[in-house]
């Protein structure tokens, strides 16, 4: 890490990073930009781009240099001893070419030029040890340890002069920059500002806390939704921004709150996290931060364990708060007094007295699947009706289902008959089978790892689209990467993924194979055969496990509808007999 103008910045909350050249160079840039070799960034290095240019990241000016880098992983701290406890990269692959000494323009998923570096630094990184020291563990079910393994394996590093930032058509007046939102801060004339981060709607409690709050510091609610990359399955951020616009204005003391949005690209890396988001808000001008119960973590491993203890992020923020200048307000459990009709402090209400509450499950699966209204003491009619609208009952919601098994397993022959029940239950099917997808996206790409995996996540990549479109997408294919499947499973979201194991044994499947494949791969004739020298790793949690030995394709199909059926994606009408195994 190194610092602008070699002039120092003070850690948090000083003097801003700012990595936009002036307007006048920006075109002479622009022009220039055009002549040099391209890295084309995804959605999250551009969120990470942005927010390095504006300062939300200060004093970090750049995606981190190898000893930043290690150190960070190590002792959350940059190679000169700031606290920092996320890595910020920016990967490449291999085959790109990138040399240090080099001028690289940095575009936008659209090809627009955002910045020119110049490469310092090219260094190695590892998958594994990052996923443990920076998650905890190197579990693919995390969302970002399967993301990062389609990330290229190596990182560049180096000065960044950024030409425009990434365009928001959305929500302008709403995105202030860090110097922008210190500025409105200051209008209110109050020392103290809470920071609440959040990436749901919000709902009376959340409104009862942030009131609080912000009364028990005498100062201003700094509202400030994440509106980049959050947790994969989380409600779309234009939905949630029409819910904070219409509480903002409506039930807060309009010289008590500021909403701006953060266009950050989350880690789900809970303790880690929550210091991260700490020091970002600390560049926003806040002196305060409402920290919940496991704060930014990513839900249960693959062993159906959370990943982080609830109060691990408290305790993170609150061992570091003097180094960071931001102190902890914990998210305390509120519960509902119908008698009263108020909210209070769980730990105040005497056992006789008579509670409501209602969980994130309920609001899902009860009410907005349902297409039940959310009673008025549980959240605001305005955000109840945007709710509604964006949030169809779950019969109504898309759902991937995605069967992975060797080759003549049966994955086919079962979508086929589930394709047919489905329909005569009115839901409209695409089915992607793996050999027809290669055929007809992935024309040209080999049996290596990297193109079996490029093609399921082509399949992927269309299963998501279908699905957050309300439509149900089976997917056939081998997919013998857990991997792989997990970075789907993150692309789809877990609430509307079911993994099906088609759990046919290998010698089954080869007597099962009418093309002589097995055969030909038994005599070495072909290579790279899942199952005889490529490997498969089998699911280890799938939704659902079939029996293809001892079951017809029929009865299984009629088991994963019945699922479908229990998990609310299909209106039951008749209930359906319970399959024995």
């Amino acid at each position: 890490m190194t610092t602008t103008q070699n002039t120092l910045i003070p850690p948090y909350g000083g003097e801003l990073v700012d990595l936009l050249v002036p307007p006048e160079e920006q075109n002479e840039l622009r022009e220039y930009a055009n002549s040099l070799p391209s890295v084309r960034l995804s959605a999250r290095s551009e969120c990470d781009l942005e927010l390095l240019a504006v300062g939300a990241f200060s004093p970090l000016d750049r995606f981190m240099g190898q000893a930043d880098y290690q150190r960070v992983m190590d002792e959350m701290r940059l190679a000169d001893g700031t606290l920092f406890p996320i890595p910020i990269t920016l990967p490449v692959r291999p085959e790109e070419g990138i040399t240090v000494g080099q001028e690289i323009a940095l575009r936008s998923e659209q090809n627009r030029v955002l910045a020119i570096m110049t490469v310092e630094e090219v260094y190695e990184w590892d998958l594994a040890e990052t996923a443990e020291k920076v998650f905890g563990k190197n579990d693919f079910r995390h969302p970002l340890v399967a993301e990062m393994n389609r990330w290229g394996r190596l990182n560049i590093s180096g000065p960044l002069r950024v030409i425009q930032l990434p365009v928001h058509y959305d929500f302008q007046q709403l995105r202030l920059t860090p110097r922008q939102t210190r500025a409105q801060l200051e209008k209110f004339g109050r020392k103290n500002i809470v920071a609440f981060q959040t990436r749901n709607p919000l709902h009376r409690v959340h409104e009862e806390l942030t009131k609080r709050a912000t009364e028990e510091i005498d100062g201003v609610l700094l509202l400030h939704p994440v509106v980049g990359l959050t947790k994969p399955g989380d409600v779309d951020h234009f939905t949630r921004v029409r819910t904070y616009k219409a509480l903002a204005s409506r039930y807060y003391d309009p010289d008590r709150i500021l909403l701006s949005l953060l266009p950050l690209a989350m880690r789900m890396a809970g303790p880690r996290e929550a210091l991260w988001h700490a020091i970002i808000r600390r560049n926003y001008g806040a002196n305060h931060l409402i920290i919940g119960r496991d704060h930014a973590g990513p839900g249960t491993d693959s062993e159906g364990k959370p990943f982080y203890g609830p109060y691990d992020a408290q305790n993170l923020v609150e061992a570091h708060s003097e180094e960071t200048g931001v102190k902890v307000i914990p998210f305390r459990m509120l519960v509902y007094l119908p008698e009263e009709e108020r909210y209070e402090e769980v730990t105040n209400v005497p056992e006789a007295v008579r509670t409501a509450s209602i969980s994130g499950t309920q609001v899902r699966e009860e009410y907005l699947q349902n297409g039940r209204p959310l009673p008025d003491w549980f959240t605001r009619p305005e955000v109840a009706e945007i709710l509604a609208e964006s949030h169809p009952p779950r019969y109504k919601q898309g759902v991937c289902i995605w069967f992975t098994g060797l080759s003549n397993s049966g994955k086919s022959t079962t979508a086929a008959i589930l394709t047919t029940l489905l329909q005569e239950q009115g839901r409209q099917v695409t089915v992607l089978d793996g050999d027809v997808v290669r055929t007809h996206f992935s024309d040209g790409l080999g049996f290596s790892k990297e193109d079996r995996d490029t093609n399921v996540r082509r399949m992927g990549f269309v299963a998501a689209e279908i699905v957050r479109h309300g439509g149900v997408a089976l997917c056939a294919a081998a997919s013998p990467y857990r991997g792989t499947r997990n970075e789907i499973r993150g692309m789809v979201g877990t609430d509307h993924f079911v993994e099906v194991f088609v759990d046919t044994p290998l010698e089954v499947c080869e007597a099962r194979d009418m093309s002589g494949l097995y055969a030909k791969a038994r005599r070495g004739e072909i290579t790279g055969f899942t199952g005889i020298d490529a490997p498969y790793e089998p699911p280890l949690h799938p939704e659902i496990k079939l029996d293809t030995v001892h079951y017809t394709a029929e009865e299984n199909a009629r088991f994963i509808l019945d699922y479908l059926m229990r998990r609310g994606f299909i209106r039951r009408e008749d209930s359906a007999a319970e399959p024995s195994y």
